[in-house]
């Protein structure tokens, strides 16, 4: 990317004293190799880094940005809340209102525990899980990220019927013992799951549709079988959609495919772009929580008046302009345009979209799982990232994460890419 002084100068800085110079490892450029820039501002669906490069965005900070950065009405929604205060540590109206309107879009939700994010909301609703079915196993897929608690952090691969290992160093091996990982899309190893493990599983959490290795889609009726082998078994169905909640349908990925989940998890969206986590569900379940039951869970930000009052404007936005239909048209075109430019550049890429959510590997089988995520080509895929950022498009800086578009995304916008993305697939 051309005039990178001022980034490299602020990443040697930032080296000094902060870990890896980053305080996300993604965000290190480790896995495409060079250095990150730094932004210094953001509008649409474009970031502007500190060199005054302008760059078409596709990572919209990893997802909450569905209605393009620094949207005024938002932006105003912050700035009149905080006005009033920054935080309270006492209830809020915000907060009610809130709650109401994730009750109101979701079916499955009936009540709503807010807190301050993803990680905090997989990690509380599998407690909760855990407490109200009186079990303690829980079933997780590789290639689903449900943020970086303990019991979380785990290994994927270890057969279908073993328990992972820990995933980061200083996560004991017991935190993970009653963690059970299983292959996405296999309903064989789900069965026998629950065969060799009766009455011990609390539940099973995932991505309805995993983004974070990349994106694949449930196969078809695969959804459904979770739902029915939960039920049948007296297990929680937890469906991860901090990534999918509001940004594929308005109800979240468990509309658009007609399944109801025990307890949802949520975030992004819902704080505007500012730190916010959710979860809810069933009344019977949500009731167990402190204070009304024995499942502690609690926070001093919860329910943060300046997230919900810009997570409320981003919902009303989304609702009013009717956003799903404009995202799924360009997600359209995007798609069309990215596996056009592959096709005549002799590239073979799998293009993986849901709505505004997609991703590319270099690979020539399709990919329904991690096992098939991890045959793309990372090499070719770094080239192509560094190729893409010269273009000025940015997309995010791993092989396995997913792209997003925005309402601010223009035409000119996906052109430019479906044309930078042939140019450089070209020099491949």
């Amino acid at each position: 990317m051309p005039g990178r002084a001022r980034s490299d100068q602020l990443f040697a800085e930032a080296l000094n004293y902060i870990p890896g110079g980053v305080n996300s490892p993604v965000r290190a450029f480790r896995a495409v190799g060079g250095q990150p820039f730094f932004v210094d501002r953001a509008r649409g669906a474009h970031v502007f880094d500190v060199d005054g490069n302008d760059l078409v965005d596709y990572v919209g900070t990893w997802g909450p940005a569905i209605l393009g950065h620094a949207h005024p009405k938002i932006i105003k929604a912050v700035q009149d809340a905080a006005a009033l205060g920054t935080s309270f540590g006492i209830p809020n109206p915000f907060e009610v209102e809130m709650a109401k309107r994730i009750c109101g879009l979701v079916a499955s939700v009936k009540k709503v525990r807010m807190c301050n994010s993803g990680t905090e909301a997989c990690m509380s609703a599998i407690r909760l899980a855990r407490g109200f079915t009186n079990r303690e196993k829980i079933i997780k897929f590789d290639g689903c990220y449900h943020g970086h608690s303990d019991s979380l952090l785990v290994k994927a691969g270890s057969g279908a019927l073993t328990f992972g290992n820990p995933d980061s160093a200083g996560v004991p091996s017991a935190f993970t013992q009653h963690t059970i990982v299983l292959p996405f899309n296999d309903p064989d190893a789900v069965k026998a799951a629950f065969a060799a493990n009766p009455g011990q599983i609390a539940g099973i959490i995932l991505e309805p549709i995993p983004g974070n290795a990349g994106v694949y889609l449930p196969l078809p009726g695969y959804l459904e079988f979770l739902r029915e082998i939960t039920a049948t078994n007296g297990a929680l169905l937890i469906f991860d959609e901090v990534m999918t909640g509001f940004r594929v349908a308005l109800g979240g990925a468990q509309e658009l495919f007609g399944i109801t989940p025990d307890l949802t998890c949520f975030g992004k969206i819902i704080g505007g772009g500012l730190p916010v986590g959710a979860f809810g569900g069933r009344t019977d379940i949500m009731d167990c929580l402190a204070p009304l039951g024995p499942v502690y869970q609690a926070g001093t930000l919860s329910g943060n008046p300046l997230a919900m009052a810009a997570g409320i404007t981003a919902l009303e936005e989304i609702e009013a302009a009717n956003a799903h239909s404009l995202l799924e048209a360009l997600g359209a075109r995007l798609e069309a345009g990215m596996k056009s430019a592959a096709e005549s550049a002799g590239v073979p890429v799998q293009f993986n979209r849901c709505g505004s959510m997609f991703c590319g590997f270099f690979t020539e089988r399709p990919v329904h799982c991690l096992a098939d995520a991890m045959l793309s080509d990372r090499e070719r895929f770094g080239k192509y990232f560094h190729g893409m950022l010269n273009e000025g498009v940015y997309f995010a800086p791993s092989q396995f994460e997913a792209g997003f578009i925005s309402t601010a995304h223009s035409e000119s916008d996906i052109n430019q890419t479906i044309e930078a993305s042939e140019r450089v697939l070209r020099r491949l």
